[in-house]
């Protein structure tokens, strides 16, 4: 068995963060160690929340506590994703390197989650800096379009760009560059778009774009954490990537299906394991 260190935001209501990522990894057989970087009722989209945001130091007082019960060297990967504070950056590099100092093989994943206002997806001021600060900490990365232009420093406003942009993150230390969402580049939106970049080349994958009247939240939480399930099981870059999309786009079809704004996570939980769409993508570098 697999084990993750899940270090992310928790909503009480709903599906974002942890509540979203976790489940679909359990489903897989990967035991989920999730540590909260904040406690809110319900994802900042909803324009309104409660809670708080947990302090920095706890994330490395829970961190020493699993390694003083010797734990720590089980742990196959770490993932980050929604930060309460930037404070909060410093303490889970700290903890990629002591578990990597443990486990040389450890993965890091970083969901660089910088915030979208125009959307209600609120970040903490310096959040912003510090994730294009820690790029080359990381093992995967896993940006949309707006983190793409942060991350990278380049415009992206066509598919090109989009390439170079990727390229440009490779060059940063990342193996593999997973871009989660490239839909409205240089083009009206009628399907949803995804990339990988690695170092044997990248590839490129499209499936519906479902009409929502309102997006649904938590759906870079999912891909996310899909993705690196389905690399610690050992299926390939390209086999990950194509079973993600595909369960993926089934949780947004059975979302839609039921008229709901929040992930239909436990509805889709067949379809997570074993997908109907057989969306397949191309290598195209």
């Amino acid at each position: 068995m697999k084990h993750v260190l899940s270090i992310q935001s928790h909503v009480v209501y709903g599906y974002a963060g942890n509540k979203s990522a976790t489940f679909p990894m359990q489903l897989h057989g990967i035991d989920v160690w999730a540590l909260n970087t904040v406690q809110f009722s319900n994802h900042t989209q909803y324009g309104k929340w409660t809670g708080i945001v947990i302090p920095k130091e706890q994330i490395g007082e829970i961190v020493r506590g699993i390694d003083e019960i010797g734990a720590l060297k089980k742990c196959d990967a770490v993932v980050s994703g929604y930060l309460g504070s930037a404070e909060q950056i410093d303490e889970i590099i700290n903890a990629v390197h002591k578990i990597k100092a443990i486990n040389p093989h450890a993965l890091y994943l970083c969901d660089p989650v910088m915030g979208h206002p125009d959307k209600g997806c609120i970040v903490a001021d310096g959040v912003r800096e510090g994730l294009i600060n820690i790029v080359s900490e990381a093992d995967i990365i896993t940006p949309n379009l707006v983190e793409l232009r942060e991350l990278s420093g380049l415009p992206v406003e066509n598919f090109e760009q989009a390439l170079a942009a990727v390229q440009a993150i490779l060059a940063k230390g990342p193996k593999k560059v997973l871009v989660k969402h490239l839909s409205k580049v240089g083009k009206e939106a009628t399907q949803f778009e995804m990339l990988l970049a690695t170092e044997q080349g990248m590839w490129h994958i499209s499936r519906p774009l479902h009409p929502f009247d309102r997006e649904p939240v938590g759906v870079g939480d999912l891909t996310a954490g899909l993705f690196l399930a389905n690399l610690l099981n050992g299926k390939s870059d390209v086999e990950a990537f194509e079973h993600m999309a595909n369960a993926v786009n089934d949780v947004m079809q059975t979302t839609l299906e039921r008229g709901e704004y929040e992930l239909q996570i436990i509805a889709a939980r067949d379809l997570i394991l074993h997908p109907c769409s057989h969306y397949k993508a191309q290598k195209i570098a």
